[in-house]
Formats: C-alpha cells, structure tokens, sequence
C-alpha cells in the first residue's frame, strides 16, 4: 500500500499509474474488438463468442472489478495530471502547442479522455445493464446498431478512443521505461496504426449490421 501512496504523491508515479492502466485498457479494448468481430460469423458465431465469455464466470466478474478498478485509478489520476498542468502554467503558451512534437492525440487527451467516459457510460446502459431476459445479445446488437442516432453517436465515440490511443499506447511504453531513441519511433507509428486498427474494426460493426438489415 505504501507503493501506491508514493506514487499518488509524485508526479511521476501518477504518471506511471496512468500508463500501466491506460495500456491495459488497451488490451481489453483489443480483446473486445476480437470478440465482436465474431459477428461477421453470423448469429450463431457471434452467439457462441458470448456463450463461452459467460461461461467463464466468476473470471469475468474478476476482470470487470479489475477494469472498474483501472477505470477509477486512470480518470482521478487524470484529472490530477491535469489540474497539476494548469497550475504550473496558468497563463496559455504564445507558441503553437504543437511544437516540441505534440500531436493531437497528446494536445486532446483530457479531453478525449472526458468524452471516452461519456460514451463508455451510454454503452454499458445500452448492452450491459440491460435486462436480457426476454432477447440476446445479437438481437440487443442488431437494434441497437439499426437506430442511425446511435450509430452515429457510436462512430464518433470510437473515433475520439481512436485519437486517445494514437498517443496514449506510445507515451505508456515511454512512462515506464521503454524508451528507447531507436525503437521509440516504432512504437509510435504503431501506435497510429493500433488506433486505427480500432477505430476501423469498431465502426465497420453497424456498417456490417446496417448492411445486412
């Protein structure tokens, strides 16, 4: 416990927090976009995707409380980050604040980061606090993905996660070390290519199921 005090009380660890929970989101995000791509199977692909995440049980339960628990730790140490930023310069740069290398993704992410959450909250009351009782979860899909207000809303969402993580996938590996002049480079076109990997597997969803109504 007294790792975590330290590191809520430097700047520095807040920072290292931010990466190693901001990375993982990126790997759950991955796994989901795996997961739902399923749907291009058909009904009983997709159905059979679902029936084997629920039959893990408590493991999901686990995992869930554990993203809960990065969920909190990401958007208060955020939030912290930024108003430590405002602090220390009050008064805007005259400057371009996009020089010294910044990219939208890094200029947007309190931002961005405030919208994600927005759009996480919609989503989970939309396919997740649901009463599935009397439908599935392709059926909870394809009517939801058949209201264009949604999908439009959706689209927009993961193109703003999209953006998050074109500088937040790198900047995580940098926060915690990995930073090296010669693979640094890499791993930030890689990152560009992960965040549209993302924005491009989740929006072509409803595309897919819009097609197909």
């Amino acid at each position: 416990m007294n790792w975590l005090i330290r590191s809520f009380s430097s700047s520095i660890g807040k920072k290292q927090i931010m990466a190693v929970t901001g990375l993982g989101f990126c790997l759950f995000v991955l796994t989901h976009l795996l997961g739902n791509l399923t749907i291009y199977g058909g009904k009983e692909s997709f159905l059979s995707y679902v029936d084997r995440l629920h039959s893990l049980g408590s493991l999901i339960t686990l995992a869930e409380l554990g993203l809960a628990v990065f969920a909190v730790l990401h958007i208060v140490i955020g939030l912290l980050l930024f108003v430590q930023n405002l602090q220390a310069r009050p008064v805007r740069y005259a400057v371009s604040q996009r020089a010294g290398g910044r990219t939208l993704g890094s200029i947007t992410a309190p931002y961005t980061g405030f919208l994600i959450l927005v759009f996480i909250i919609v989503h989970l009351l939309k396919f997740r606090f649901v009463d599935k009782a009397t439908t599935n979860d392709f059926i909870l899909l394809s009517n939801t993905f058949a209201q264009i207000g949604y999908v439009l809303f959706y689209m927009v969402g993961v193109a703003v996660v999209a953006v998050h993580v074109s500088h937040g996938f790198w900047s995580g590996f940098q926060t915690i070390g990995l930073n090296h002049p010669k693979y640094m480079p890499l791993l930030q076109r890689f990152g560009i290519l992960f965040s549209i990997v993302l924005g491009i597997g989740f929006a072509s969803i409803p595309v897919y199921i819009l097609s197909t109504l």
